[in-house]
């Protein structure tokens, strides 16, 4: 049987060590809610509790969206709570099993609620499935990659690629073309010209790369340059196509066109920076903070155009009791009708991931009126998901965007960078290798 630590071990959480060492109830056996009442203007219904990893905008809208629901009908209340990052929500929910404790259903991103499945946690949505709430609404591509062994795990919700921001004002000044570069090469070509360009007193740099967790944006980049993170879990970072994307990265640093931030998109906005590669669900925030004429477009390729998949979904958690699982399938219906999911993609540039939701006149007309929200939708055929070493391995992003950290910061040389990382990564394949074979691979 599990052990309390090595449950949260496996899911990186901090603290582990200090966790006394128990066995686990029985996987099937019901674990109570966190602490709640229904409000009184909801009284009988089914509390169902959902934590989240949304703030500011998105939050505000995600609130929104459930305030509705609760006001639609008369069984369920959903109560809808804040967990802070991804890293934070799983953390929490982590705890929550040892606590016997845990929500009916969570947001896990790309690179967590896998863990959850390895160890059994969640509840496979494939029972709940109905007219209307059934693998048919979904975009196939986006929820292909909650699918392990013919079953559903993980429901998409606030699904992203990286997009490419790009500030027209400052392309214009720099007499380049109205749109974003094709390839990196181009890139490169461009960044002279919009060097020439002056922003808070010093030459426009054409581009930020992330300080932490810019190993998402990574992945794509180093597909674009013909690699790979890993095949399966045999680690491949330290090979040619992952070289020359670091290659590249260091070099128009090097030259002084580029820079490490700890958040690109702020730079962007305040104009420090004439491109930034970010997340779908900062289209809305980027243009509203934005005091230039933002430009979405794809990310470049070179030898390839692929983008990585990236985001949350929800998961149910497995341990909730079956009335409480019931009424959460309600509200994921209420979550999957094309008019709440293009209403959620208006609101916060998040990938439509009901197919109808791309008819709907709300989201239509916007994008008529403002093309970059069409964007990523145009870019989703490039799409695809994320190597195995990083949404199985336990830590693998960290490792990998601590070796691009000394690339950006401290010159080192690429191939050797990555083979330093790369051994790190084989341990961290082995230390899951086992129950990967046994549970993703057909």
């Amino acid at each position: 049987m599990r052990s309390r630590r090595s449950f949260l071990a496996l899911l990186g959480v901090a603290g582990a060590a200090g966790i006394a060492a128990c066995g686990f109830r029985s996987p099937d056996a019901v674990y109570a809610q966190p602490p709640g009442v229904v409000p009184p203007q909801y009284g009988g219904r089914e509390r169902v509790v959902f934590w989240h990893s949304y703030s500011g905008r998105n939050g505000k809208v995600l609130d929104e969206i459930v305030g509705r629901f609760n006001d639609s009908q008369d069984d369920v209340y959903v109560e809808a709570q804040y967990q802070g990052s991804y890293d934070d929500t799983a953390q929490k929910v982590a705890a929550s099993l040892i606590a016997s404790q845990v929500p009916d259903i969570a947001i896990f991103s790309d690179v967590t609620w896998e863990r959850f499945y390895l160890n059994d946690a969640l509840e496979p949505f494939d029972a709940y499935f109905r007219p209307g709430f059934d693998p048919s609404v979904y975009e196939p591509r986006l929820f292909g990659e909650g699918v392990l062994q013919g079953r559903s795990w993980w429901i998409p919700f606030a699904r992203s690629t990286p997009l490419l921001y790009f500030n027209r004002d400052a392309f214009a000044e720099a007499g380049l073309p109205d749109r974003a570069p094709e390839t990196w090469s181009e890139l490169r070509e461009w960044a002279p010209a919009l060097a020439r360009v002056q922003s808070a007193g010093r030459s426009l740099r054409s581009l930020a790369f992330l300080k932490v967790d810019g190993d998402w944006q990574f992945q794509g980049n180093v597909w674009q340059f013909g690699g790979a993170y890993s095949n399966g879990l045999d680690i491949t970072i330290d090979e040619d196509g992952a070289v020359a994307a670091g290659e590249w990265q260091r070099q128009l640093i090097q030259d002084g066109f580029g820079y490490m931030a700890s958040s690109v998109t702020t730079d962007f906005a305040n104009g420090l920076v004439a491109m930034a590669q970010d997340s779908t669900g900062a289209l809305r925030t980027v243009m509203e903070n934005s005091s230039f004429t933002v430009g979405a477009a794809f990310v470049p390729g070179e030898v390839d155009s692929a983008v990585a998949t990236g985001g949350g979904g929800i998961g149910m958690m497995r341990n909730a009791s079956p009335e409480r699982k019931q009424a959460a399938a309600v509200f994921l219906a209420y979550l999957a009708r094309p008019e709440i999911a293009a209403h959620w993609t208006v609101e916060t540039g998040y990938l439509p991931v009901v197919t109808a939701a791309q008819q709907e006149p709300a989201l239509v007309d916007l994008i008529a009126q403002e093309p970059n929200y069409g964007v990523a939708i145009r870019q989703l055929p490039r799409a695809r998901q994320q190597d195995a070493i990083r949404l199985y391995g336990r830590n693998a992003n960290v490792a990998i965007y601590t070796g691009l950290q000394q690339i950006y910061a401290d010159n080192a040389a690429p191939r050797d960078v990555f083979r330093s990382v790369a051994r790190r990564l084989e341990s961290i394949a082995d230390e899951v290798r086992r129950q990967y074979e046994e549970k993703v691979r057909p």
